[in-house]
């Protein structure tokens, strides 16, 4: 890759951009050390022993690594084919890719999910039984199945032949639009095993459509480095990757042990830069040790610290914090509206972005998100509480640490679900003295629809309850007419679904959560500005004007299959044919077309009656996409004026 501006829809490329990313290490390497035999299917391990696959990623996680390698290098049709799993393939790259998805939920960072691609492990013709077109097939098949399941970027690797690895890359550019790595292996003599030298592999997988092009496998850091200064010399400017071995192995009691430290490793690290690696990692032998010197190494270089790499939460001292106010006095006015509630009564149009909390400890990536939203023009960030029934951290303290690290308010998705009437009035005061005042009352997805069928809901309460208990808040009383000592002065948003099939009963419960006292409203995700246009319709048949502003829910598409995953089996989400249909043509330009029909969705919901905003929901956590469909609103339209 040149200096030239990465694809805008690339986070990938767009860090890459910014600075040199790590890569993990070796998988095989730490399956063989966890018990796995030499002569079984690895890949299978995803299904017969997922835990071990997943320590292992966290551990390369922890260390620092900025991106995580899906464990599905030999998942293609015809390796499988040898263990009689060929008809496995889209199941065990999906389940490769929710392991890392999972893991980059627990560690709480931004890391990129690397979808693996290796050699097809025969040869092609005329040299072997593989024809072309069954090449191709194959690594389509794959690579579909790694995009459709979340994949930021390919890593095409350990290839010996230079026209397999040109399919291959061709087979990438044909079914996706994601960033490829196209990575091959030398011997000692700096050619490959069908005799390509460096220079000749830089030009053709470039012109084959490669972003990367680089080095991995069979050789330690000192070799790697030559070959990858001949490539340089190639090629001044390209983005190059480099992932050596530790060294040559030596067998010893059956298992291959690797020489190369991590120091050794470390000190490779400037001199890989230096002949324009943009990724450095490492391949067989590398454990979690020799990439935490590498981010060691990294981080001197580039003069960052390392606490964030590591697990650790940062509390950032370069965005404002949002002003906090106590207010328990008798009588107090209080801190008065929202900033949202203003912005709403002015005729402002809104923008929220939601942002799901983490299932571990550290919440970076949401805050990242956070910042980002905030950066390209947000003027809220929604936080889910324990989506899909799912354990995440609690949203309340996730709201907290965004409003004091990124400086932009927050709406708390609060659920009736897991509070009793005790414990929704202890939260709502709590979240009143911690300054989070703009409060979605939602009833809450049941627990049998997560991961915790054992938990006992409580539901003492639904969000028609919520909305008038926060109502009383707000007039300085709990539900026992107790004095609160000042107005809760909370912003009370609900959900309406102008999907449901019974729009009747959609519209009766919705009245009744404006009439207790509700400021605004945020919809199901929709795809048709029809669907809002008959929800008002029978609204406004039944009750009148329409009482509160609405944002509208946006969820970017990513692929025909993500499509008709939502539209089948997510609650609540229902596409039209026609979006469904766009999808389906849209092929490996799904992601694009996502964004398209998202920006043309906004661009019609601006000139929309009632609709004061827009609701973002991100998929697989990728906020830059979802946040590139406000590209087209003009400064005009974000006030609120007629275009």
């Amino acid at each position: 890759m040149s200096d030239s501006s990465p694809k805008s829809i690339s986070p990938f490329l767009q860090a890459l951009q910014r600075r040199p990313l790590l890569g993990d290490g070796g998988m095989g390497t730490m399956l063989y050390a966890k018990g796995a035999s030499t002569d079984q299917c690895l890949e299978f391990l995803v299904v017969s022993h997922p835990r071990w696959v997943t320590e292992i990623h966290q551990a390369f996680a922890v260390a620092g690594a900025d991106l995580i390698t899906t464990h599905t290098f030999g998942a293609n049709r015809i390796r499988l084919a040898d263990y009689g799993l060929a008809h496995r393939v889209r199941d065990l790259n999906f389940r490769a890719v929710k392991l890392v998805r999972d893991v980059r939920e627990v560690v709480g960072r931004a890391l990129f999910i690397a979808g693996d691609v290796g050699p097809l492990g025969k040869r092609l013709q005329p040299y072997g039984p593989v024809t072309l077109d069954a090449a191709r097939a194959a690594f389509e098949e794959q690579i579909l199945a790694l995009w459709e399941a979340g994949a930021d970027l390919l890593l095409l690797e350990t290839f010996g032949e230079i026209v397999e690895l040109e399919i291959a890359v061709q087979a990438a550019k044909a079914v996706c639009d994601l960033p490829i790595v196209a990575s091959m292996t030398y011997h000692q003599d700096g050619r490959t095993g069908s005799g390509t030298t460096p220079a000749e592999a830089l030009e053709r997988l470039r012109a084959a459509g490669a972003d990367l092009v680089g080095i991995n496998c069979s050789m330690g850091p000192a070799p790697t480095l030559e070959i990858l200064e001949r490539m340089h010399r190639a090629g001044p400017g390209q983005w190059l990757s480099c992932m050596p071995n530790a060294g040559f192995p030596e067998r010893v009691d059956g298992r291959f042990l690797y020489p190369a430290s991590p120091e050794y490793f470390a000190a490779h690290v400037d001199p890989f830069l230096e002949h324009g690696a943009r990724l450095v990692g490492g391949c067989c032998g590398t454990t979690p040790a020799h990439i935490q010197a590498m981010r060691q190494a990294l981080d001197r270089r580039l003069g960052q610290a390392n606490g964030a790499r590591t697990g650790q939460v940062v509390v950032s001292q370069e965005q404002p914090a949002v002003h906090v106010a106590l207010d328990t006095v008798e009588g107090e006015a209080g801190p008065g509206e929202t900033e949202l509630l203003r912005k709403l009564k002015a005729g402002r149009f809104v923008i929220s972005v939601e942002v799901d909390p983490p299932r571990g400890f550290n919440p970076q990536k949401q805050i990242e998100g956070a910042r980002h939203a905030k950066a390209v023009g947000a003027d809220a960030v929604n936080v889910a509480d324990s989506p899909m029934a799912r354990v995440r951290m609690g949203a309340l303290a996730l709201c907290v640490l965004i409003q004091q690290q990124v400086g932009i308010e927050t709406i708390v998705h609060f659920t009736t679900r897991d509070r009793s009437l005790m414990g929704l009035q202890a939260d709502l005061i709590g979240a009143r003295a911690l300054g989070v005042r703009n409060i979605l009352a939602l009833t809450g997805d049941p627990p049998s629809l997560g991961d915790s069928q054992n938990s006992t809901p409580v539901y003492d309460v639904d969000s028609i309850g919520l909305v008038r208990i926060i109502d009383r808040f707000n007039q300085g009383q709990d539900l026992a007419d107790r004095s609160l000592g000042a107005p809760g002065h909370f912003t009370i948003g609900v959900a309406c679904d102008p999907t449901r099939p019974d729009l009747e009963e959609e519209v009766e419960r919705f009245h009744q959560k404006v009439s207790g006292g509700a400021h605004f409203t945020m919809t199901q995700p929709i795809y048709d500005p029809a669907v809002w246009l008959r929800f008002l319709e029978a609204y406004e048949r039944r009750y009148g004007e329409f009482p509160v502003p609405v944002l509208i829910g946006v969820l970017p598409l990513q692929s025909h299959r993500h499509a008709t995953f939502l539209h089948n089996e997510v609650p609540g989400i229902t596409l039209t044919e026609e979006a469904l249909e766009r999808m389906r043509r849209a092929g490996a330009q799904g992601r694009q077309e996502g964004v398209k029909m998202a920006q043309e969705l906004l661009l019609q919901l601006v000139e929309a009656p009632h609709v004061q905003g827009v609701y973002l929901m991100p998929s697989f956590g990728r906020y830059e996409v979802a946040c590139q469909v406000l590209e087209v609103l003009t400064p005009a339209q974000r006030r609120g004026e007629a275009s």
